[in-house]
């Protein structure tokens, strides 16, 4: 926290001010930086709307920058994953109900997540591949089967 106050030329007890920890600090640049970025389309397909949003999703996990982000967020703390999903998950949520809305059949909110968020995050995060827009595609098709 003293070098991130250093940086930023205040003193260090202006960060503790604002955020108690370094997670504190790191989930709320996170829940910043995932809220809002990648547009929820809506093709009108419940397969288009979520290859399209995986894709999107996995061409954002391929920034250097946004890797490094989660990754410290992920190592602040047990809370630190949320403020890197929850925007995600909203935004699955979104396009399953907009589906159900519309008389189709979708899967819960957690069967999708597990099986696009789940393997994409991993993948960019622990393994340091990202995932191509393809494979994302794949994910899709693996969770509509």
């Amino acid at each position: 926290m003293p070098v991130i106050a250093a940086r930023a030329g205040v003193h260090p007890t202006t960060v503790y001010r604002r955020w108690a920890s370094l997670g504190d600090l790191l989930g709320e640049v996170a829940t910043s930086r995932f809220s809002g970025d990648i547009v929820v389309p809506d093709t009108g397909s419940l397969r288009e709307d979520l290859q399209r949003w995986a894709s999107a999703v996995a061409t954002d996990l391929s920034d250097p920058d946004v890797l490094a982000l989660m990754r410290a967020t992920v190592g602040s703390g047990p809370d630190g994953g949320c403020a890197c999903v929850a925007d995600r998950q909203a935004q699955l949520a979104a396009i399953l109900e907009r589906e159900e809305s519309r008389g189709g059949q979708s899967p819960t909110v957690q069967r999708a997540a597990d099986t696009i968020l789940g393997p994409l995050y991993f993948r960019a995060i622990f393994i340091g591949e990202p995932a191509e827009p393809g494979w994302a595609r794949d994910l899709v098709d693996a969770l509509l089967e």
